[in-house]
């Protein structure tokens, strides 16, 4: 945990901010922090800024931290790509969400597939209070604070040809990465690479042809990483690294 995160009404009127649980247990056996402490600390989708730790009180599993919060930077930077994923298996989409948040995603949208298996939508990790921790996880590790927005969307083609068209006017490119893809990322330092990035990524066994045709209707744009096949939260971390190399070399 690298920035301590809490919600927004967490935060009482004299700016104290009451922790327990998970977050008083690190801040006491993995920080060692005692009153007259500073350490990190920003507000979900708020501010980052300093904590002081006015108390501690109780012990093990009932311990509580008192914080007093000051804000020092204002609202988080938008990020600069949104993601679309075929949704994969629970056990792979926890490690995904938290490594797209660190990396910086605004937006993702988990979406149906020819190869997803449809069990996964009946998944107990798609209900928001299930998923959300995985997405903080990711922002503690970055010292970020934005939130990805995240939305499920059952059924592709409705996706593709409804959805699609309403946010295409938001980005300046629109990536779909495709196995054996022979054009990479590079080829986008041949030009401006202002404006957002919407990044479409499949599931296990990558999306079959029709998927790849309905994104290139769209106006997506196949991309891939070379000849090798990687699996989907593998694909997702070293497409986001490129995108982030080529703006930072623009």
């Amino acid at each position: 945990m690298n920035l301590l995160l809490f919600e927004p009404d967490e935060i009482k009127d004299d700016n104290t901010v009451f922790l327990q649980g998970r977050r008083s247990q690190h801040i006491i056996e993995i920080l060692g922090c005692r009153p007259g402490d500073i350490i990190r600390a920003g507000a979900i989708n708020g501010p980052v800024g300093s904590g002081e730790i006015l108390a501690i009180r109780g012990k093990g599993k009932n311990v509580e931290v008192v914080l007093l919060f000051s804000a020092q930077e204002g609202q988080p930077v938008h990020p600069a790509v949104d993601l679309i994923i075929g949704l994969v298996r629970p056990v792979m989409l926890k490690r995904l969400l938290a490594q797209a948040t660190s990396l910086g995603v605004g937006r993702i949208f988990l979406i149906n597939a020819n190869r997803v298996e449809k069990s996964f939508f009946s998944a107990s990790l798609l209900k928001e209070e299930n998923y959300r921790p995985y997405l903080v996880q990711g922002l503690e590790q970055a010292k970020d604070t934005r939130l990805p927005q995240v939305t499920i969307h059952e059924r592709f083609k409705p996706f593709i040809e409804d959805c699609i068209p309403q946010i295409a006017p938001d980005y300046a490119r629109m990536l779909v990465a495709h196995p054996g893809e022979s054009q990479g990322l590079k080829h986008l330092l041949e030009s401006d690479f202002a404006g957002r990035t919407l990044l479409a990524v499949g599931p296990e066994g990558g999306w079959v042809d029709f998927e790849v045709r309905k994104f290139i209707e769209q106006s997506f744009v196949p991309v891939g990483l070379g000849r090798r096949v990687l699996r989907t939260d593998t694909a997702v971390v070293a497409l986001l690294a490129q995108l982030m190399l080529l703006r930072g070399e623009r």
